[in-house]
Parts: structure tokens; C-alpha cells; sequence
């Protein structure tokens, strides 16, 4: 099965690729690897998902907000990849940020969201490293920000 049958299999929808809103780029492609800038939680309805975990928001809560920063990495690959999935050979690293209270510890369970959403799209080529990180705060006071490393084909 290919990438974007998995896409459809699993009921996603990808949003639109976000132009960058500060002197970076979305994308860029080094040799044969591919990096996403560090997408940040938006809803379906385009609104941001802010808040602490832990505070403001549940475990689950944090979940489906890295869930929706890992469709946004997926929209931001197909789109540097002319719209072609099956371009990219695995994901070889996601490192995921949660802004959380300081008593919260379940951050590598927030960016499980993220995690098992690349799975389910890429399958085994989905199997990546992984940092996830505690932070005090993150741009437009969101809850979660997750970055990306790609091999290409």
C-alpha cells in the first residue's frame, strides 16, 4: 500500500502546507535528506491549539495536537516533494516540543501523537529517532511544535 492510500485508510486530511511566517523556510532538501521546520498545533478549523499540558490541556489533548503538527509535517513533505509521497524513503528523525507545566513528565506521550500518525502514513519507512522535550513556552503560546527529518529516495 502507498502513502497516500494510507492517508485515505486512515480517515486524514491533510491541511494546506503553511507558508513560513518569519526569515526561515518551510522545507529544504540537503543531499538526500529532507528537513520540516518545526510545524506548530492547529486545528481543522485553521485556529491554533495553545496551551500548557498539563495545565490548560489533558495528556489526550496534547496527543491530538501533535497528531495535527504531524499532518502538517506530511503536507509540508508532499508539497517540497511536487506532490509526490512515494519521493520520500523514511523518516529518519522527529523531535517534538511540549509546552507543558514543570510537573508534567508524559511528554514522550504527547509526541506519540505525532509519532504514530507518521507510522501510520509511511508504515515501516515511518519508524524514526525521536527527542521529545519540555519547554516553558513555544511560539503563539501552542502546545505542541514538532520538526522533521526525511531520507528521499
Amino acid at each position: 500500500m502507498n502513502f497516500e492510500e494510507n492517508i485515505e485508510k486512515n480517515n486524514l486530511k491533510l491541511p494546506n502546507a503553511a507558508d513560513p511566517v518569519g526569515s526561515y523556510v518551510a522545507t529544504k532538501v540537503v543531499g538526500k535528506l529532507l528537513y520540516i521546520s518545526g510545524q506548530i498545533s492547529i486545528d481543522t478549523d485553521g485556529k491554533l491549539i495553545k496551551g500548557k499540558v498539563g495545565k490548560d490541556l489533558t495528556l489526550e489533548q496534547g496527543y491530538q495536537a501533535a497528531i495535527r503538527c504531524a499532518l502538517s509535517i506530511v503536507a509540508q513533505s508532499k508539497k517540497a516533494t511536487d506532490g509526490d509521497l512515494s519521493k520520500i524513503k523514511t523518516c529518519v528523525k522527529l523531535t517534538g516540543f511540549v509546552n507543558s507545566i514543570d510537573t508534567f513528565t508524559d511528554q514522550p506521550k504527547v509526541i506519540n501523537g505525532a509519532s504514530d500518525t507518521i507510522s501510520k502514513i509511511f508504515g515501516d519507512a515511518g519508524m524514526h529517532t525521536r527527542a521529545a522535550v519540555s519547554v516553558n513556552s513555544l511560539p503563539l503560546g501552542v502546545a505542541v511544535e514538532v520538526d522533521a527529518i526525511f531520507e528521499l529516495n
